[in-house]
């Protein structure tokens, strides 16, 4: 049964600043592509999440009696760049930076310098839930166009001002954009239907019938902000939340008195390409500060100090992703 641990639910951009657990792969024709293997195992993760840093060691192990070579793919989902215009996105000062979320890696304690690969993908909203829709990738038709793989919303608006009307026709054509009629200009004349993925991935070998210890970690800009909460839920969205983050009636209560509410998403899924369950899991949580709110439907959550929580499993099969949201009574 899934358990609500402590409260509190937001209205923010779900999923865009979701992160990911490392999967395994290699370079196709269009770019990075996760694939299965049945020879190297998880054997422990260990994973930790506050709202400024995660930090994840993983221990695998080749169980086979030759070495095997891959990528190890690590994913940021795709960022829709419209929400860097109408919100005020929690955002790394340059977004287009190469590096965008500072991240780091080793293995065997050896630094490793990882390449990253920016992609777009279509974007949507799911019309009854509010949820991210990432389709298919779409980077070809935009570099044709010349409209840049950018999270800059004046660089973008740039662009496509730039365009010929045929191209701008093609892209409308192609439901990548929408253009409203005149005398909208800029923001309000567009509306993109792409978002912006960044991967991270490193060659790794794994030596035959041995282990190796994978470490990495990065910084975290969970959305988030002022929002609004009545108790009792009586819209669909409040009910849709409730749902999703096991909001009892004590916990919505709780809702009414938080003032600022932040979103982490982590997938936990591309941990299913490596072979069996993980032996060991352990997730740490940190909300940052003893009067914040923690929020998570799971099983097995025990504190373990004044803002540290933990959860403990064994032969682990994630599901796709784990919500967390934390909750400030005020902003400091």
């Amino acid at each position: 049964m899934k358990t609500a641990f402590l409260l509190c639910a937001a209205l923010v951009a779900a999923g865009a600043h979701t992160r990911a657990n490392d999967g395994f792969g290699g370079i196709g024709a269009s770019g990075l592509e996760f694939s299965q293997t049945d020879k190297v195992a998880m054997q422990s993760e260990d994973l930790f999440i506050s709202l400024d840093k995660i930090k994840v060691a993983y221990v695998f192990a080749n169980t086979s009696d030759e070495d095997v070579t891959g990528e190890v793919i690590f994913p940021l989902p795709p960022i829709w760049p419209m929400e860097m215009i109408h919100t005020d996105m929690n955002l790394p000062q340059d977004p287009d930076r190469d590096n965008l979320v500072n991240f780091t890696v080793e293995a065997d304690g050896k630094n490793i310098a990882p390449k990253v690969e920016r992609r777009a993908v279509r974007f949507s909203y799911d019309t009854e839930t509010g949820a991210p829709v990432h389709g298919g990738d779409v980077t070809a038709q935009l570099e044709e166009a010349g409209v840049p793989l950018s999270l800059k919303p004046d660089r973008i608006l740039a662009a496509l001002e730039s365009l010929p009307p045929a191209t701008l026709e093609k892209l409308v054509a192609d439901n990548l954009l929408e253009i409203r009629d005149a005398p909208a200009e800029g923001w309000d004349r567009y509306f993109v239907k792409w978002a912006v993925a960044v991967r991270y991935h490193w060659t790794q070998t794994f030596p035959a019938g041995s282990e190796i210890s994978v470490r990495h970690e990065y910084e975290n800009y969970p959305p988030g902000g002022i929002w609004y909460w009545q108790h009792p839920a009586t819209e669909d969205y409040q009910r849709e939340i409730e749902r999703e983050y096991c909001i009892d009636e004590a916990t919505s209560k709780a809702l009414t008195r938080c003032q600022a509410c932040y979103n982490i998403t982590y997938i936990l899924g591309t941990a299913n390409t490596w072979k069996g369950p993980i032996g060991k899991f352990k997730l740490t949580i940190d909300k940052g500060a003893p009067q914040n709110i923690l929020s998570l439907c799971a099983e097995g959550v025990e504190k373990t100090g004044p803002t540290t929580f933990v959860v403990e499993k064994t032969d682990y099969s994630p599901p796709e992703e784990l919500r967390i949201l934390i909750a400030k009574p005020s902003f400091e």
